[in-house]
């Protein structure tokens, strides 16, 4: 088993596991944002339309969402060091296959590779992390973390762009091949051997492959209903099978003895309110991440170059305020941090709406900044919150969580936003308005739209439970 926290060694080791986590951490990261910029790229490669090339980003995305809990749990049973290696195994390997693609849908199938490895990537980051840190330092342990996504979503466009420019899209993967080598080694190196909490647990198949299914045929229903049309027949057939799923992985979790997710967990006041307002936050984050290209495109007509430095606001505020906010929840809790971020999101949604043509670059910098230090005064604290409210033997399943909710609260925000741009703009064609004319007002009622959601989730944030006492300094 893991030696004590409080002891020297731990806290010695603890700088190694942080630096093996962050290669990870940060190669994942700068992979999706580099991805979703080659997309241009990759359809004109190809020869094919916008619906299939987004099925490069759609197959990864699924993948990783759906195998993250399962990943998480099976590394609890056999030890988060060997999955995490395997994963930064996979994840090379599939990032060594994409490049080597010589069609679209061998692309596709490659970076379902890519997405089981994230997932195993994901699932263990922040369960090493907390058996590393001392309790009195986990805060500061997730906000480093934090740092180190930030910096991969500041670093992925600006680098992704340079790297088609000059190499092609397929330089966009191989550039993970020396990351993955080294991150491969450095985890076998400084990672300790963690123990199997119990040798004779079995993995539960069946319910990992409910929840699978219930979770890929939601993304894949919220990120299409849109285009597919929310009450066609394959969007509610996709939900139909989903809520099925869902079902079905309940009453399998109920009855198993050693289950994918213990749903006991969600009897913890702490950990179910701060998983829903996690849900909550990344839905607000993401409406931003998702209408303000938009809005600096077709309504300020910034160049993709200028759109691209202006959006590093957010990321960059969150590579400063993050390892703040966790190194201050360890002494305060979480409560105040996370609802204070919520607040700020909400209080930025709103200001957002009241963009136009003529705002200055300094009034969309002083919103995306207020968006940047909401985001880095949540996210650490409330996945401190989440990592502490769970017994060392969950560890996986809870780091496996938080990066579930993250993924689910991202695409239903943009589901959400797209969908009300889309009804605010038919409303107002209707109503007489020329079309050039509705863009910019729809884009507004998406912003308040997300800022009610925003100020909601702040209620969940502030009633969560008592999180347990710090260890000493």
């Amino acid at each position: 088993m893991l030696t004590d926290p409080a002891s020297p060694s731990r806290l010695d080791y603890k700088w190694k596991a942080l630096i093996a986590v962050a290669i990870g951490t940060f190669m994942s990261t700068l992979d999706s944002s580099i991805v979703n910029l080659a997309m241009p790229t990759l359809g004109h490669e190809f020869g094919v339309e916008i619906t299939t090339v987004e099925w490069v980003a759609m197959a990864y995305m699924l993948a990783l969402a759906g195998l993250l809990i399962s990943m998480g749990r099976l590394s609890d049973m056999v030890g988060h060091k060997r999955v995490y290696n395997v994963g930064f195994a996979i994840f090379t390997l599939g990032s060594l296959l994409c490049a080597l693609a010589q069609g679209i849908h061998a692309l596709i199938l490659f970076r379902v590779v890519q997405g089981a490895g994230a997932a195993m990537l994901a699932s263990n980051g922040a369960a090493i992390l907390t058996a590393a840190f001392p309790r009195s330092e986990r805060g500061k342990a997730m906000g480093l973390n934090g740092t180190i996504v930030g910096a991969g979503l500041t670093v992925g466009p600006s680098l992704g762009g340079l790297l088609i420019h000059a190499f092609g899209w397929r330089s966009i993967f191989t550039i993970n091949l020396p990351i993955g080598v080294i991150g491969i080694l450095l985890a076998s190196r400084l990672l300790r051997p963690d123990s199997p909490v119990a040798n004779n647990e079995r993995f539960d198949l069946p319910g990992a492959l409910a929840l699978l299914s219930s979770l890929t045929a939601l993304l894949l229903a919220l990120s299409r209903g849109e285009a597919w049309g929310w009450s066609s027949t394959p969007t509610v057939g996709l939900f139909a099978l989903s809520l099925a799923s869902l079902i079905l992985f309940i009453r399998i979790e109920m009855r198993v003895p050693h289950p994918t997710m213990d749903l006991s967990l969600f009897r913890n006041r702490l950990f179910s309110a701060a998983s829903s307002s996690a849900v909550i936050s990344y839905m607000a984050i993401a409406t931003v991440t998702f209408v303000m290209p938009f809005y600096l495109q077709h309504v300020r007509g910034y160049t993709t170059a200028q759109m691209g430095l202006m959006l590093t606001v957010v990321p960059l505020t969150m590579v400063v305020v993050s390892p703040i906010s966790g190194w201050i929840s360890d002494r305060i809790g979480s409560r105040i941090l996370s609802s204070a971020g919520m607040a700020s999101v909400a209080v930025a949604l709103f200001l957002l709406r009241g963009l136009h043509p003529e705002s200055t670059p300094a009034e969309i910098t002083v919103r995306l900044i207020l968006v940047g230090l909401g985001n880095g005064l949540f996210t650490s604290p409330n996945s401190s919150a989440i990592m502490g409210a769970v017994p060392p033997q969950r560890l996986g399943v809870a780091s496996g969580m938080i990066s579930t909710v993250r993924t689910v609260g991202m695409v239903m925000g943009i589901a959400l936003a797209g969908a009300v741009i889309a009804l605010r703009s038919g409303q107002l064609i209707d109503a007489g308005i020329a079309p050039d004319d509705t863009f910019g007002v729809a884009l507004k009622s998406a912003f308040l739209v997300a800022g009610g959601i925003a100020t909601a989730g702040i209620i969940p944030s502030l009633v969560r439970g008592r999180e347990a006492r710090r260890a000493p300094r």
